[in-house]
């Protein structure tokens, strides 16, 4: 269901939420694309809700537009919002997704698919976490800048032209307690609406996922 969360400096935000299923576990804050709060990311709160977490998807576009959700064929439209965002604002959303499930008990890790997964880094950095998993994170050279405060699990497609080889080598070289895997396929390898879709790395990033999340927020 959408909830409204408020962010440190006030600005209000939707953020949805899905209860965990059975014995809980913790807390689970995705992070999104550059599409928002899409249909696709809401079947991956599911997947994590089933195993236990709590999870929440805070809408990191409302401060630009409210309630955005891009069509994946309108790819620069959600790219400029993006590029539009301040990095300390947006992790200010993002926390308070975090505190909103902390407040509820347990540990909170996050998981962020492609601009989420740099962020899902950087909340490793400077957020109150207990893990972070990236997906495909994109941007990284702007995360390079502190260590990491928590474990960090980051899966990438060998091919991925958003995240060329070097790129991966300079984030490899800056956090190199950052456990990294990569998969034989291209940008959002699991993303199981798009093209680019990738069954078998998708399953193994996630089977590597939801071990590293048991292991870091038991």
């Amino acid at each position: 269901m959408m909830t409204v969360l408020t962010a440190a400096d006030g600005h209000e935000l939707d953020c949805w939420m899905a209860s965990a299923q059975g014995d809980r576990r913790g807390g689970l804050v995705i992070v999104q694309e550059i599409f928002g709060i899409t249909d696709q990311l809401k079947g991956v709160a599911d997947r994590y809700a089933a195993l236990g977490y709590d999870v929440a998807i805070p809408a990191l576009f409302d401060r630009h537009e409210k309630g955005a959700v891009i069509p994946f064929d309108e790819a620069p439209r959600g790219r400029d919002m993006m590029l539009a965002s301040d990095l300390d604002q947006t992790m200010m959303d993002i926390d308070a997704a975090v505190g909103a499930l902390a407040a509820r008990g347990g540990k909170v890790g996050v998981i962020g698919f492609c601009w989420g997964g740099g962020l899902a880094i950087r909340s490793a950095q400077v957020l109150d976490v207990a893990c972070a998993v990236s997906f495909y994170g994109t941007r990284l050279p702007q995360y390079l800048d502190k260590p990491l405060k928590a474990p960090v699990l980051a899966h990438f497609g060998a091919q991925d032209d958003h995240v060329p080889p070097e790129m991966r080598a300079e984030a490899q070289a800056a956090l190199p307690e950052m456990e990294v895997h990569l998969y034989e396929a291209g940008h959002a390898f699991a993303n199981d609406a798009r093209p680019s879709y990738v069954a078998d790395a998708a399953a193994m990033a996630h089977d590597r996922t939801e071990a590293f999340l048991a292991k870091h927020l038991a």
